[in-house]
């Protein structure tokens, strides 16, 4: 099982995906809940059928064994991810004969989640995943700023190339200074090491240990394509923009996964209009947020969640009485700092503190992806 350790905040490896040679964060939904780490495969087969649709690609092949010939599904990575990196639809076809390495699916079905796809003929690799970082500019770029206020600007240059925010250094939320290892969607290797992830009240504790050992398989946004509110939307694979709408005063932030989710930061002290109890139909997955500029930071305080989601990869439980203290600090071009002090007396013994950084692509514009209830 591929890991990370996380010790200081910004110095984490995270997996990526890695297609043509361009790394990619990687996998968007917790994959662990149907297949298994442990259950490593390799097949040689035949390509049948490629299923080229959200959320996962699936690719069917043939497999000869002592019975004769059975037809396994291999499960990989949101098309749009691999659209971003030359990845298409002709670019497997029927009768290719390929290799896969991958993980078996739990359930013992023939199905397995593919994270190397080879032709068999060239040994070319077409798709795989491999543990790196996001490669960093040689000499780093300075930020530019708006003329009217001299602010810097957190997305996009007025006129200049777009692109978004990526490649988060830590993909689980976990407290600044924690020594716990655990995947790219929080899995935990040691369930053990549970107590050492956020300063938990005893309830919660049980309720992510509960979450934990059922592999995350009840995670709201899988199940049922609930938006990634609170600090989840900066640890997602599929990148954010930020955009600044400085005649109204308030900063749109624009997810890529789930179904084109936005958050709304307004900067002259309006809150949105919504029940603070929520309910599935109000704006309260990303709860009311006001923001001010201290400085070359940005600070805003958000209250008024729900508890519909899961605020977090990995299952951390949340309370309607959280609230959160957000920094956005753009340090240089290519690199926007991001701590976060979560607060919520139901779930928590005292506030703390997580902290990582994203990495700037340039000219691309966020894939256009939507959840698994569009395979009906």
């Amino acid at each position: 099982m591929k890991v990370f350790k996380i010790i200081q905040p910004m110095q984490l490896l995270v997996l990526v995906l890695s297609l043509f040679g361009f790394g990619i964060a990687h996998a968007h939904h917790p994959i662990h809940a149907k297949f298994d780490p442990a259950g490593q495969l390799q097949l040689d087969g035949i390509v049948t059928k490629v299923d080229w649709r959200n959320p996962h690609i699936h690719v069917f092949i043939n497999v000869r064994n002592s019975n004769g010939l059975v037809n396994w599904a291999v499960e990989m990575e949101n098309p749009n991810i691999l659209i971003a990196n030359n990845w298409n639809e002709n670019s497997l076809q029927p009768g290719d004969a390929i290799n896969v390495s991958g993980i078996t699916a739990r359930d013992g079905s023939r199905q397995i989640w593919g994270e190397s796809v080879r032709l068999a003929d060239s040994g070319r690799a077409v798709y795989s995943v491999t543990d790196t970082s996001p490669t960093k500019p040689l000499a780093s770029r300075p930020v530019q700023r708006w003329p009217d206020d001299n602010r810097p600007v957190l997305g996009a240059a007025p006129g200049g190339a777009s692109g978004v925010w990526s490649y988060p250094t830590s993909t689980a939320l976990v407290e600044d200074g924690a020594n716990v290892e655990m995947d790219a969607y929080g899995q935990l290797q040691n369930i053990g090491d549970a107590a050492l992830v956020a300063p938990m009240q005893g309830w919660a504790l049980a309720r992510y240990i509960q979450r934990q050992e059922r592999n995350l398989r009840d995670d709201p946004m899988y199940l049922d394509c609930k938006p990634p509110g609170g600090p989840r939307q900066y640890q997602s694979d599929l990148g954010l923009q930020l955009i600044e709408d400085k005649k109204n005063e308030r900063i749109f932030v624009l997810l890529g996964s789930g179904n084109r989710n936005f958050r709304i930061i307004n900067l002259d002290g309006r809150n949105q209009i919504g029940l603070v109890g929520g309910d599935d139909d109000n704006p309260l997955f990303y709860g009311r947020s006001t923001g001010q500029w201290e400085g070359d930071t940005l600070v805003v305080n958000t209250t008024g969640f729900n508890e519909g989601f899961w605020f977090t990869n990995g299952g951390l439980p949340h309370t309607n009485m959280l609230s959160m203290v957000e920094k956005f600090t753009r340090s240089n071009h290519d690199t926007l700092q991001y701590e976060v002090t979560i607060d919520d007396p139901g779930a928590y013994t005292r506030p703390w503190t997580a902290s990582w950084e994203l990495s700037w692509v340039g000219n691309t514009e966020l894939p256009f992806s939507l959840c698994q209830h569009n395979r009906q």
